[in-house]
């Protein structure tokens, strides 16, 4: 199963912000979409959930088109976005049988894997709680609990560590490789590219909207003047060399 981003073009109203995106996101496979503020990264995020329409290009997953069949392709993901978007008239107990019935879930086997979302996340206790309760921490979690409930073939994390505290950081990363391990494809947006470099796969990395720089930290290291330097010093590079352009 693949995520295949080819020659996306887009935006918002007639203005073009993407230009002639290309990458692809394998199953098994996290990588780390970089880039600065501004960068395009969120709006492409926001092209590959379906929220925004290509000015021109392909989106497929697993050779299912987003343009010609969005149901049969939406089915397939799960989002985590920066910003966490509740209910405020639901209790966390009735934001998880909706995830449940929206993705078609097994009830029994679908609350046996919340139970254990929830314990790891320290949520067990809340389940009775409303959004207004939580802290923003404790909303990024119960984000992150509705959308690894589900059964995803493709997983869109966006700037996922705001927020959350340590415990809850090491948690995230544990459950993504899990996810990773069982064949699950995972796209994450990040600014904490000490923690991407330690656990990505690959990068693409964003610069004024365009692909500057894809492949993993051996491919960019081998593109970039010193072979030593961290991800974040050949971003950064990448970056003022594009602004000094």
């Amino acid at each position: 199963m693949t995520l295949e981003i080819k020659n996306l073009t887009g935006g918002y109203s007639q203005l073009p912000v993407l230009h002639q995106v290309s990458f692809t996101v394998a199953a098994g496979e996290l990588v780390g979409l970089i880039g600065l503020n501004g960068a395009g990264k969120s709006t492409t995020l926001n092209h590959i959930i379906g929220l925004m329409r290509p000015f021109s290009g392909q989106i497929t997953l697993n050779g299912t088109a987003l343009a010609t069949d969005p149901v049969a392709y939406k089915q397939q993901i799960a989002y985590v976005p920066e910003t966490p978007i509740l209910y405020p008239e639901l209790t966390l107990r009735e934001h998880l049988a909706l995830t449940i019935k929206a993705y078609q879930l097994a009830p029994e086997p679908a609350w046996q894997r919340a139970q254990e979302l929830l314990t790891t996340f320290r949520l067990a206790n809340k389940l009775d709680w409303f959004p207004a309760d939580f802290s923003k921490g404790m909303k990024q979690k119960v984000m992150i609990v509705m959308a690894f409930l589900t059964e995803a073939k493709l997983f869109i994390v966006d700037e996922p560590f705001y927020g959350l505290d340590p415990l809850a950081v090491r948690d995230l990363l544990a459950l993504i490789e899990a996810r990773k391990q069982a064949g699950a494809a995972i796209l994450m947006s990040t600014h904490v590219l000490d923690t991407a470099q330690r656990y990505c796969d690959r990068f693409v990395l964003l610069t004024d909207g365009r692909v500057k720089a894809q492949g993993t930290l051996a491919d960019l290291k081998a593109q970039a003047p010193d072979p030593t330097a961290s991800l974040d010093e050949i971003y950064l590079a990448m970056a003022r060399g594009e602004q000094d352009a």
